[in-house]
């Protein structure tokens, strides 16, 4: 059963194995928000992500015959490395069921902490049912990345840990995935102050709590698609999701270009790294998913920062596109000299950068004389855009 004295015994356990880590206020998010923005910076984390704390606590409790026969788990991961990470500090063998979807980073990280990396085809229920698989036929004990009372217990130090820094803070939000992170939050701070709002956050390509907690039943997506792998779960947990229904009061879903938007936000403004299910938060608060958090002191739980290098540009690309800061314009020419050149001097006196040309003569049906210009331009807003748009349009350019 999880009491508050299980979260207090977490955290004792924890004091020299998870960082503390930092509440940091934004100034700039703040702004942009209207509310107050605190961040809760578990990116920092060891291994990256506030998985470690339900793991090392769960690895903690086991029996020596657990211990000895070794423990298995399955994880998109961030679990995957903090179960790898306490498997070596108590010398214990661990098999790690990964979809084959999963970052090399982190993969490559899991491993280089001592764990047997098995990659599972599909995502990460696929990964669940093989983890579940090679338990029985093997006897391993099996450490479930959520739905687990003491996995649970380790995460909620984090609400331990924002209420003794902030006691007057009057909301928290949290990424949701199978629910175990803002199960313990909710639970925690809940029984430490009712007065506190606790609103959760997923990706739209991945509701399964929300829709859960909704429709007030477990609901099993038939798939899930999302650059927030860390929460892309199919089903949440049963005890996750009592929960959920008992501490939360709201969970609501952002889609994969306001997420990139916000890790370009905290890239720029904070100086800070977030993979896609740690920046769910801050997408929520940007894109004015909960106005009722409108002027209030608001922490945003940035989970774990271990988003694949290989993904990160195309990722800021699309929070570049979603943020107004470029765009690309087509535009219907007569194939005349000075053209180009007297639509890159408006772009240039309007302030734009052009950063890309593309030249294309006319296709059949429009004039025999004509062409099409597409031109990528870096611009600062989607205001910035619309005055470039009308600059052209008074000269005389056709926007297509």
């Amino acid at each position: 059963m999880l009491t508050l004295d299980k979260v207090y015994h977490a955290q004792y356990v924890l004091k020299d194995a998870a960082r503390n880590t930092d509440i940091i206020y934004s100034p700039v998010l703040s702004e942009q928000s209207g509310c107050k923005v605190y961040l809760k910076t578990e990116n920092l984390q060891l291994t990256g992500s506030f998985k470690l704390r339900g793991a090392y606590y769960k690895i903690s409790k086991l029996s020596e015959e657990e211990k000895a026969k070794g423990v298995i788990a399955c994880s998109a991961g961030n679990h995957a490395q903090g179960v790898a990470l306490a498997s070596n500090k108590f010398g214990i063998n661990a098999k790690i069921c990964m979809p084959d979807s999963a970052p090399i980073s982190k993969v490559e990280a899991t491993k280089s902490y001592g764990a047997e990396v098995i990659l599972v085809p599909g995502v990460y229920d696929d990964a669940y049912n093989e983890a579940e698989r090679l338990k029985k036929q093997f006897g391993y004990t099996f450490i479930h990345p959520f739905d687990d009372e003491d996995v649970i217990a380790g995460q909620a130090t984090i609400g331990l840990e924002i209420l003794n820094e902030l006691k007057d803070v009057d909301a928290i939000v949290v990424p949701v995935g199978g629910g175990g992170l803002i199960s313990g939050v909710a639970f925690a701070v809940k029984s430490l102050n009712p007065n506190v709002k606790i609103y959760g956050v997923q990706s739209a390509g991945a509701p399964s709590m929300a829709d859960s907690v909704h429709e007030h039943k477990i609901k099993t997506l038939g798939s899930v698609s999302t650059i927030a792998d860390g929460i892309a779960v199919k089903e949440p947990g049963s005890l996750t999701f009592e929960l959920c229904s008992k501490y939360v009061d709201d969970i609501v879903t952002v889609t994969d270009d306001q997420v990139s938007a916000a890790i370009l936000s905290l890239i720029e403004k904070q100086k800070m790294i977030a993979e896609g299910a740690g920046a769910v938060t801050i997408a929520a608060v940007l894109f004015n998913k909960l106005p009722q958090l409108k002027g209030k002191k608001v922490v945003s739980l940035i989970s774990g920062g271990n988003i694949d290098v290989t993904i990160l540009s195309r990722v800021i690309n699309r929070g570049l596109l979603m943020s107004g800061r470029c765009c690309t314009l087509t535009l219907e020419l007569v194939d005349k000299p000075g053209q180009l050149v007297d639509v890159s001097t408006i772009i240039a006196n309007c302030g734009g950068n052009v950063t890309g040309v593309l030249h294309e003569r006319s296709n059949e049906g429009s004039a025999i004389n004509g062409c099409y210009l597409r031109i990528q331009i870096e611009t600062r807003n989607f205001e910035h855009i619309e005055h470039i748009k009308n600059q052209l349009k008074a000269s005389g350019f056709k926007l297509l």
